[in-house]
Formats: C-alpha cells, sequence, structure tokens
C-alpha cells in the first residue's frame, strides 16, 4: 500500500505540472471547475500551481462563498498527496530544516496545527501534509483540519477578488 501511495503522489505531481499551463481553463465550467483547479494545485508536491490565482480572479465573477466552498473542499482533497507521501514512508523530506521547524508542531499541536498551516498561504504547506502522514494522523482528522484550514485561505482569496477588483475598476483614471 505504501509503495502504491507514493507512487500515485508521483503521478498526480507529474500529470498536474504537465497541464499546469492550462489549469485556470478549468474555471469557465463554474464551481466544479474551480474544484478542480483547486484540488490538482494543492495535488501537486513542491511545485507551484495558480490555484489561489484562479480563487481570486473567480471571486469576482462567482458568489465568493461559494468559491470558497468549492476551492476549499478542492484543496482539502489536493493536499491528500502530500499526506500520502508521508503515510508511504518514503517521505524524502525527513531531517531537512524546514521538516525540523514543523514536524513538532504537527506532533505537538496536531488538528491546530494543520488548520493553521492550511489557512495561512505559504509553501509549506505540503511539507506539514507530509510531516502528518509520517506521525500517522488519522486521515479523517488530517482532511477536516486542511478542508477548515482551506476554507479559511479560500474564503480571504475569493472575497478579496470580490472587492479589489471592482475597486481597482472604479478607481483607475481614465484617459
Amino acid at each position: 500500500m505504501r509503495i502504491l501511495a507514493l507512487l500515485a503522489v508521483i503521478a498526480i505531481t507529474y500529470f498536474v505540472y504537465s497541464i499546469r499551463d492550462r489549469v485556470a481553463e478549468f474555471a469557465a465550467y463554474g464551481y466544479p471547475g474551480i474544484f478542480l483547479v483547486a484540488m490538482m494545485a494543492n495535488a501537486t508536491i513542491f511545485f507551484p500551481a495558480p490555484g489561489v490565482a484562479v480563487v481570486f480572479a473567480m471571486g469576482n465573477i462567482f458568489h465568493p462563498l461559494g468559491v470558497a466552498l468549492a476551492a476549499g473542499t478542492g484543496g482539502a482533497l489536493g493536499e491528500l498527496s502530500g499526506y500520502l507521501a508521508g503515510f508511504s514512508g518514503q517521505a524524502v523530506i525527513e531531517n531537512t530544516q524546514v521538516y525540523d521547524r514543523i514536524q513538532p508542531w504537527v506532533v505537538r499541536y496536531g488538528v491546530w496545527a494543520i488548520i493553521l498551516l492550511s489557512a495561512i498561504p505559504n509553501p509549506f504547506f505540503d511539507i506539514a501534509g507530509v510531516t502528518a502522514g509520517i506521525a500517522k494522523m488519522s486521515l479523517r482528522r488530517f482532511l477536516l483540519a486542511c478542508w477548515i484550514g482551506q476554507l479559511i485561505k479560500m474564503a480571504l482569496f475569493a472575497y478579496a477578488g470580490f472587492y479589489s477588483l471592482d475597486w481597482l475598476i472604479d478607481n483607475i483614471p481614465s484617459r
């Protein structure tokens, strides 16, 4: 099972990275497209994908709360790739400086650390997911904590898009 989990993570990461230039096209499909964009953006491990940029833009087109729910749910499911990489026991990040800083938080605070780290836009959440997998945090607890944190983060981006794009349009000087 662990080897299968690791192979799935590698395959998902490769697939999403290979289509990264076309990810924004899924947003044209409404909330299901936003869900897919967020899921794919968060399924990559250590490779950036344009998830929050799409959420920001879609917050101005669709209802921001709906965007946050779709993106937060997709984002939480996408983060399973990091969790599975850690659960597989094949994590290559153990004993790195970032892992050594995040690991005590995840072990000591568990769900609260996952909520906080997934709610803050940062490139290190993949390491927190891997750490939760290594620590054998229950999948249910990890997903719930990640979902709550993703909802918070995606709501902030969706509402920022909702309000700021209108503000920018109203305040750009016309020629």
